[in-house]
């Protein structure tokens, strides 16, 4: 099989920054050439036009067209006869579009077109409490109402996005999947003094306005553990403040701030050494889809405190393989966390059970197998 992947980000040095979606797709992509099947991705928004290739998968970078008043409009139809020509040559079977702000709303390929839902803006908007862009909503209900097939990857994402665009397609739950072999825990380190790891955006929706809270009460039974945060400042959509980072050093008591660390933002293949040293990993978000994020620290055979919200029960089962909770609730969460610190039996078990839960329903050779099942129904 050939597939395509239409997206706005990709993990590459040649790219530029990518979230979770790119993330999701490379690995994915990487995946399919691992099964013998061709994978290209369709990277739209580039400086540059060309392709070059990342670990046997063909990236195509694609600039967008600036025209103004019809940008989206002549990009979405540019995009469209790159997939059909694509198609003509025998260049892919398939193409699968995200959710996020319906790229694909005006594109009328020649082959199928798959979309899989890792949260749109209206979804995302939702979760914020927030009001979401018309013209976003309009695309990506336009997207999702055109497309041939639908994946989603998780329960939730499915069932809130029927509700919110009022349709009621019929999504295959398929769920975002990472690489162990590329996340195992080479001996286990014992930090001291302990240490909550946060690593991921700084951003509003994802409860990091809440964390200065919880850890101001962790820090009142626990003075010497550390806080680190690792992950790219955002400015706060709400307020206006150009800096996340900033808006949380506020909230911090002066004492809990000297334990925090902030790493900034680093590439993707350090990470590991930060998870390796946590203690605890901590999630307080208010908005997903179904985390990689999670599943990474899992891996790492670490126990997680997230928060509680939709997606969390399809991760974790709480007090089996990690802890939930609302991160509103700030010395319950905080209780969490210093359960985990003091318990190391605990610690330890819900580490291990996490590692056990990774592999046996979100490792890339399970799910990979999956996602071809599903390709295949819809090229025959």
């Amino acid at each position: 099989m050939k597939i395509a992947f239409l997206t706005p980000e990709y993990p590459h040095s040649l790219t530029g920054v990518s979230g979770g979606l790119g993330t999701s797709i490379k690995s994915l992509a990487r995946s399919l050439v691992n099964q013998g099947h061709t994978a290209r991705v369709l990277l739209y928004g580039q400086k540059e036009e060309d392709c070059f290739e990342d670990d046997g998968v063909v990236v195509q970078r694609i600039k967008n067209v600036k025209f103004k008043g019809f940008s989206w409009y002549l990009t979405r139809k540019k995009l469209e006869r790159i997939i059909n020509q694509l198609y003509i040559q025998q260049e892919l079977n398939l193409v699968e579009a995200p959710d996020w702000t319906g790229i694909s709303s005006f594109i009328h390929p020649k082959c199928p077109m798959v979309i899989r839902l890792n949260g749109s803006d209206t979804y995302f908007c939702h979760l914020d409490q927030r009001p979401v862009k018309w013209g976003n909503r309009f695309h990506e209900k336009r997207a999702l109402q055109n497309a041939n097939a639908y994946l989603s990857v998780s329960h939730y994402t499915a069932q809130l996005t029927n509700q919110l665009f009022e349709l009621n397609k019929n999504f295959t739950i398929i769920p975002n999947s990472i690489n162990c072999s590329d996340f195992t825990n080479d001996h286990q380190v014992i930090a001291t003094p302990p240490i909550v790891l946060y690593f991921g955006t700084l951003i509003r929706k994802k409860g990091l306005l809440e964390l200065p809270l919880i850890f101001n009460k962790v820090f009142e039974k626990h003075p010497l553990v550390q806080l680190h945060l690792v992950g790219r400042d955002t400015s706060d959509i709400i307020s206006g403040n150009a800096s996340t980072w900033q808006m949380m050093q506020e909230l911090f008591t002066p004492e809990a701030l000297a334990n925090v660390t902030y790493f900034g933002g680093i590439p993707y293949a350090a990470i590991k050494k930060h998870i390796q040293q946590a203690t605890v990993c901590v999630f307080p978000t208010f908005a997903e889809a179904l985390p990689l994020s999670w599943l990474e620290a899992m891996a790492m055979e670490k126990a997680v405190v997230a928060s509680d919200i939709g997606w969390a029960s399809e991760i974790i089962d709480d007090g089996v393989d990690g802890l939930l909770e609302n991160p509103k609730n700030h010395q319950a969460y905080a209780q969490k966390i210093g359960n985990l610190l003091e318990n190391p039996l605990l610690n330890k078990k819900l580490g291990k059970k996490a590692l056990q839960k990774v592999r046996n329903q979100f490792s890339d050779e399970l799910v990979i197998l999956k996602n071809i099942d599903f390709y295949r129904t819809l090229i025959k």
